[in-house]
Order: structure tokens, then sequence, then C-alpha cells
């Protein structure tokens, strides 16, 4: 099922083109939306929401017309915005109740839901503290229960991660996938990380200055090369000068190399292995070698 759809979508401010004749269409599950700060990420929510008007174009969320039916499209999907708009006064319970009721839900089943909401958070324990003594991952918590707490069937995401330490960051992205999994609520989030959307998604849609860059599974972005990476300790320029005086091409990247290979030749494997043991290297990583999301801005900035 298609759950947003875009053709020929334009919107131009006074000094600068944020989106750029965009047509693009995505699919239930978990959709990424990739690009720099100011490619248009945030534009393009804002316009499916029907919060922002466009310049010319047409957009559809779950076959409803934003410019008609923003109403109808904000029952049925979660907005949880990139900007900091929690009131610091109230709980959390208080702020999900009310924006459940916001949504149409009457208040006993309001209530009840938030509870349950805030549990899928992780924010149980904490649910009854004003929001301004949250530190900023329980901030980001109530962001995403205040989304979900009207069931939604779609939620959209904006920079979910902003501000996080590594570990709230994966906290984060497991909540993102058990949305998509357990829950099966569709999911469009954004991000300008592009490792954090290879571990969630199942469709990136990338764009660039607002126009489309690609769109595609993400295991056509993340398929395998004619190469695999090795990780060592120390010593990797050792390694290096060894594997290619077995007559492998081998690119240092710090202390990993990217050594190249036949598509799927057991062999080389080998030949590092027995090359990492030889000189009493300590080996932190083997795995072949997949292309990342990132190289479709590589592969761009070369053509221009």
């Amino acid at each position: 099922m298609t759950i947003l759809a875009t053709e020929g979508l334009t919107k131009r401010f006074p000094r600068v083109t944020a989106l750029d004749r965009l047509t693009v269409t995505a699919e239930t599950g978990v959709t990424g939306l990739v690009g720099a700060n100011g490619a248009g990420k945030s534009t393009l929510i804002k316009i499916l929401l029907g919060l922002l008007a466009p310049t010319e174009g047409r957009a559809t969320v779950l076959g409803l017309d934003p410019a008609s039916q923003a109403l109808d499209i904000r029952r049925v999907v979660g907005y949880m915005p990139e900007h900091d708009c929690l009131p610091p006064d109230m709980s959390a319970t208080e702020f999900t109740v009310h924006m459940a009721q916001m949504s149409g839900l009457p208040r006993s089943a309001a209530r009840e839901r938030a509870a349950d909401t805030l549990r899928h958070v992780g924010l149980y324990e904490e649910r009854y503290r004003p929001i301004g003594g949250y530190s900023t991952g329980m901030r980001q918590r109530v962001k995403l229960a205040q989304a979900l707490v009207h069931d939604p069937r779609l939620l959209f995401l904006d920079e979910p991660t902003n501000g996080l330490d590594p570990q709230g960051r994966d906290d984060m992205l497991g909540l993102i996938r058990r949305i998509g999994g357990e829950f099966g609520i569709s999911v469009v989030v954004t991000s300008h990380l592009l490792g954090e959307l290879e571990r969630v998604c199942d469709h990136v849609i990338v764009i660039d200055g607002g126009r489309l860059l690609r769109s595609s599974a993400i295991g056509e972005f993340t398929q395998a090369t004619q190469s695999i990476i090795v990780e060592v300790e120390e010593g990797a320029d050792r390694l290096a000068a060894r594997l290619t005086e077995a007559g492998r091409r081998v690119t240092p990247h710090g202390r990993t190399l990217a050594v190249e290979v036949e598509t799927g030749s057991p062999a080389a494997f080998d030949l590092v292995r027995d090359a990492v043991c030889d000189l009493d290297l300590n080996l932190v990583r083997l795995e072949q070698g997949r292309h990342r999301i990132e190289d479709v801005f590589r592969e761009e900035a070369a053509h221009v």
C-alpha cells in the first residue's frame, strides 16, 4: 500500500527553493528520508501534514490530499517534530493525555492510551514528573509518545535522535524498529546520519537541495561489493603490505583496510586470516564489504 506520493512537488521561499519538482512514492514499512540539513526533509513533512502549502505540484498521504483533507490526515498520522515543543510545567502524562484528546479520544480512553504509550517508550516510572526536569532523551521519548498515543496508521519522525548520546540513539532506533515491526505502524523517519537509517529502514529516499537523488529498498543500497573489510587494532600498514605482496589490491582507511576480492571468494578471507595470524595482529573485524547510503552522495558529487 502506498503511504505517501508526490508529483512535481515544489516549495519556494523568497530566498530558497526547498523542494524542486519532487516526485516520489513510499510504501508501508519503515521509510528513511535522508539528506543534509537544509535538503528539504522538514519542508516535505510539513506539506504532507497540510501545515504548508506547496508552490506547485501535488501530494497524497494514505490516499488523502493535504491541501483539502489536512484534519483527516492528522487523525490517522502521528508527528514527532524536530524542534523542542514541550511545556516544561506539565507532566508527561498530562501532556500525552491532552494530545490524545486533541486527536479525538475521550478523556477516559486518552488516559488509558497515554499510560500504555508511555510504558512502551520507557517513561512509565517517570510519567508524573514535570517535563522541565527531563533529560534530552526523556524529552524525545515524550515527543514520540504524543505522536503514538492516538494509534496512528503512519508516523512522521523528524530527526528523532537529535541531541542524543550513542546509547540514547540506540534506544530510540530500537523503539522505531518495534513500532514498525511489532506495532505494524508505517514510519517515515528523517535523519542526516546515514548509518542510522541503514539500521532501521526497509526503504530509503535520498534528497539533496530539494531534488530526488534516489529511492530504493535498503538492500539495494547495502548490496555486497567486490571487497572485504578488515580492521586490526594496530599494524594495518604491515597487513596491507603483506596482502599487497600476495597480489591483492588494498585501500587503507586508518585501521581499516578494503581488500579487493573476486565475488564469492572464500579464499580471500582465508588469506587475510592467515596474514593476521602470521603477523600476530589483533583482529577487530572481518566482513564482506557493502555499499552504503553515503555512496549516493559521493556518486552525485562526482557527476557535478
